[in-house]
Formats: C-alpha cells, sequence, structure tokens
C-alpha cells in the first residue's frame, strides 16, 4: 500500500495494488500546473482512496486534474472515459518502490531543460 498527501495535509489518498504507466510527463497542461514535470502513476479508480476533498480542474474536453484547494498540491489527473487514475509520484510518503519507466510528450517539453538518461521518450 502507498500512502501520499498534499502538502497541508488536508487531502491524503492510499493507493492498493501495483501502479503502472510510472512516467514524467512534459506536456504544457503538466508543466504549467505542476511548475515543471509531473510524474505519476496509473491505478483503476477502485484501488484508490481519497480522503478530504480535492477540488477539479477540468482542464479539456477529455481529462480533469484534481489538486488541494487549500494548498494547491497537484494530486490527480482523470480521464472522463476511463476507470483508471493517475497520481502524483512527489505526494507519496517514501519509500514507494516505483522507478520511473518513461517520459511523456517530450515534443511539447521546454526549451530550459534536456532529458537526461535512457528511459523510452514518447512524443
Amino acid at each position: 500500500m502507498l500512502n501520499g498527501q498534499c502538502l497541508c495535509g488536508d487531502v491524503s489518498f492510499q493507493v492498493k495494488g501495483m501502479p503502472r504507466d510510472i512516467s514524467a510527463c512534459h506536456c504544457g497542461q503538466c508543466r504549467r500546473q505542476s511548475g515543471h514535470v509531473w510524474a505519476s502513476a496509473v491505478i483503476p479508480e477502485a484501488d484508490l482512496t481519497i480522503t478530504g476533498t480535492p477540488n477539479w480542474f477540468e482542464a479539456s474536453a477529455t481529462a480533469k486534474r484534481g489538486f488541494c484547494g487549500r494548498c494547491g498540491s497537484f494530486l490527480f489527473w482523470k480521464a472522463h472515459d476511463e476507470d483508471t487514475i493517475s497520481f502524483a509520484l512527489g505526494a507519496l510518503d517514501s519509500p514507494t518502490g516505483l522507478r520511473l519507466e518513461k517520459h511523456i510528450f517530450v515534443a511539447d517539453k521546454g526549451d530550459y531543460y534536456d532529458i537526461e538518461g535512457d528511459l523510452p521518450q514518447r512524443a
């Protein structure tokens, strides 16, 4: 079981099961909302228990983003038509035992950094 929370602790969550698609997202929306790159993993929505009430921002016609209304921590990403949800790796208590598997939306990455390492990169 993995546990996580926002910066102020008003929203916390528990993940049961094994997360998949552990990635660093470089898309423009994630960069703007997180301030840089957003690292996340995917879990079936039924395997995520949220305590507290995140605020949800309809980021596009296809997805919403969940964050703490008090401290602003960006915690969740949810596609409207899927039964999975992504959660922020940076919000997890250590140790997680997780490792990044890939970089996604690298074609949209900021021009102020380079992606290092040998992980797969998806445009």
